[in-house]
C-alpha cells in the first residue's frame, strides 16, 4: 500500500459515523471495529458489481485483510471510507481502503488491504475474476 493516499486517491466512498457501542475502555474506537467498518464499505461493492452475498452461486469471498492503524478514532465522529481495486490476478484482486475524518481527507485514520477471491459458492472453487472488478479496477 501506498504510504500517503488522500481520499482523493479512491474512486469509491461510502459515509459512516461512530456509535456508542463501538468505544472500549480506553474512550477510542476499539480496534476490532475498524474491520466491521471496512466489511461494511466492502459490502457496498457487492451491490455495486450486483454480486449475492448469500452463500451460493458465483460471488466473492475474503482470503485475508490487513489494518495499520495510524491514529485513534473517538466518539462521535463522521467518517469516510474510500476504496480502490489495487491489483488484479486470475481469481483474486486487492482492496485498498483508507478512513479519514470529513474534517481531514489528507491524513488516514487507519488502511486496509483485503485479498477477495471471485468463488463459485456451489462448486466451491475459485472462478476467475469478475468483468465488473476488471472494469473498476480501471478507475
Amino acid at each position: 500500500m501506498k504510504k500517503n493516499r488522500n481520499l482523493e486517491d479512491y474512486p469509491f466512498h461510502i459515509k459512516m459515523e461512530t456509535r456508542w457501542r463501538d468505544l472500549d475502555a480506553f474512550g477510542h474506537v476499539n480496534n476490532a471495529v475498524f474491520a466491521t467498518y471496512i466489511e461494511n464499505a466492502r459490502a457496498t461493492l457487492f451491490e455495486k458489481w450486483n454480486l449475492p452475498y448469500a452463500g451460493e452461486g458465483q460471488s466473492l469471498i475474503l482470503a485475508s485483510m490487513t489494518i495499520d492503524y495510524l491514529k485513534q478514532l473517538k466518539h462521535p465522529t463522521k467518517f469516510i471510507i474510500g476504496q480502490r481495486i489495487s491489483r488484479i490476478g486470475n481469481t483474486s484482486f486487492d482492496v485498498e481502503s483508507s478512513m479519514f475524518t470529513e474534517e481531514d481527507k489528507l491524513s488516514a485514520i487507519a488502511k486496509s488491504k483485503i485479498v477477495v477471491v471471485c468463488f463459485d459458492f456451489d462448486k466451491q472453487k475459485p472462478i476467475p475474476v469478475f468483468k465488473q472488478v476488471i472494469e473498476d479496477s480501471k478507475l
